[in-house]
C-alpha cells in the first residue's frame, strides 16, 4: 500500500472514530452560521460553482452559508486555515484540482490534502480544450500540431495560468506524452492568458471549455481537441485528445467540498445530502450546463476514493514537472 493510500486509510479510520465519539455535537449541528473558505478571489471557478451551492445548502440547513474568499500562494493560504479550523462543521473548505497537489508544488503549504480533510461531496468537473490563435498558429488539427512542434523544438509559445498552475503542469503533461518542446509563457491568472491568445501574443493555451466556448464559435480561438474521455456538450464538433491521436491524456478541474479531518461522520452525512439535494436541483443543473461543468451525483466514498487517486496521480506529475513555488 502507497503511503498515499496509507494516509487515506487512516483519516478516514480518524474520521470515523471521532464520528462515533460525538453525537451529541452531531446531534445539535448546526445551531449558528457555516463558514466556507474559498482559497481564491471572488469570481473566479471555485467561487463561481461553490455560491449557488452553499445558498440551497443553507436552506436545507436552516442557517446561513457564508462565502469566505482567502486567496494567496495558490489557495494554500486559505486551506491552511480550514484545516486548522475545528473539526465541528462550522468551517469548511471548496477544493479544486490545485490543492490536491499544493503540498508537492509549494514545500510551505503548511497541510497534506489526504491527511487534513475529510471529502464530503463533489460539485463538479470542468474539462480543458486545447485552443490556438488561427491568426498567429495555422495548424488543422492535433496532429498537425503535434508535427509542427516537433519540427521546430520551443518554437510554438504556450501559456499557463500560473506557475504551479494546473494549467502549467499540463503543459509538462503534453510535452511527455507528445514527445515535443513548447515555450511556456507563465501569466498572473487565466484571465489575462486567455487576453494575449486571444490578441495573438501567444499561440496557444489549454482553457476551460467554459472559457473559451464562446470565442471558438465566432472563429476567434480554434479548439484543437477538448481534454478529457468524451466530447463536451459546449463544443460537440471538437474531438477529445483520444480521437485526435493522443490516448490517455485528460485534463479535468474538479471543485468540491472538504471538512477538517476528524470531523464526525453525522455531520458529514447531514452536507453531503444537502450538497447532493442542490445538485439536484434544475437551477443548479441549467447554470452548471451553461459552464460546461457535469454534475456529480455520488457517495462520500466514492467521492473519497476519487480525490486520493487525483491526489497521487497531480502529485506525481508535479513531481516530474519539478516545480517547487516559495
Amino acid at each position: 500500500m502507497s503511503g498515499i493510500a496509507r494516509r487515506s486509510l487512516l483519516g478516514g479510520l480518524l474520521a470515523a472514530g471521532a464520528g462515533a465519539a460525538s453525537p451529541a455535537r452531531a446531534d445539535d449541528w448546526p445551531t449558528r452560521a457555516v463558514s466556507w473558505i474559498v482559497p481564491f478571489p471572488a469570481g473566479g471557478g471555485s467561487d463561481m460553482f461553490a455560491r449557488p451551492i452553499a445558498a440551497r445548502v443553507a436552506d436545507a440547513i436552516g442557517q446561513s452559508v457564508v462565502i469566505d474568499n482567502r486567496s494567496g500562494a495558490g489557495g494554500t493560504v486559505g486551506a491552511a486555515v480550514a484545516a486548522r479550523a475545528a473539526p465541528d462543521g462550522y468551517t469548511l473548505l471548496v477544493g479544486d484540482t490545485g490543492l490536491a497537489y499544493a503540498p508537492t508544488v509549494y514545500p510551505r503549504a503548511g497541510f497534506d490534502f489526504l491527511r487534513d480533510f475529510a471529502p464530503i461531496a463533489a460539485f463538479g468537473r470542468v474539462p480543458y480544450a486545447l485552443v490556438i490563435n488561427p491568426a498567429r498558429l495555422d495548424v488543422a488539427n492535433l496532429e498537425a500540431f503535434i508535427e509542427k512542434a516537433k519540427q521546430a523544438p520551443g518554437g510554438i509559445d504556450i501559456g499557463s495560468a500560473g506557475l504551479g498552475t494546473v494549467t502549467h503542469l499540463a503543459i509538462g503533461l503534453f510535452e511527455g506524452r507528445a514527445g515535443v518542446k513548447l515555450t511556456h509563457v507563465p501569466y498572473r491568472g487565466g484571465a489575462p492568458m486567455l487576453q494575449d491568445l486571444l490578441a495573438g501574443q501567444i499561440g496557444a493555451a489549454f482553457v476551460l471549455v467554459t472559457a473559451v466556448a464562446g470565442y471558438v464559435r465566432s472563429g476567434k480561438l480554434k479548439a484543437l481537441a477538448v481534454i478529457n474521455r468524451r466530447r463536451d456538450a459546449l463544443l460537440p464538433g471538437v474531438p477529445t485528445a483520444h480521437e485526435a491521436g493522443l490516448p490517455d491524456f485528460r485534463i479535468t478541474t474538479w471543485f468540491g467540498l472538504f471538512a477538517p479531518a476528524r470531523t464526525p461522520d453525522a455531520i458529514l452525512d447531514r452536507i453531503h445530502a444537502a450538497v447532493q439535494q442542490a445538485l439536484g436541483s434544475d437551477e443548479v443543473k441549467r447554470l452548471w450546463a451553461e459552464h460546461g461543468a457535469r454534475v456529480e451525483l455520488e457517495s462520500r466514498a466514492d467521492f473519497a476514493s476519487f480525490i486520493a487517486r487525483e491526489t497521487e496521480r497531480w502529485s506525481r506529475i508535479a513531481k516530474a514537472a519539478n516545480v517547487q513555488m516559495e
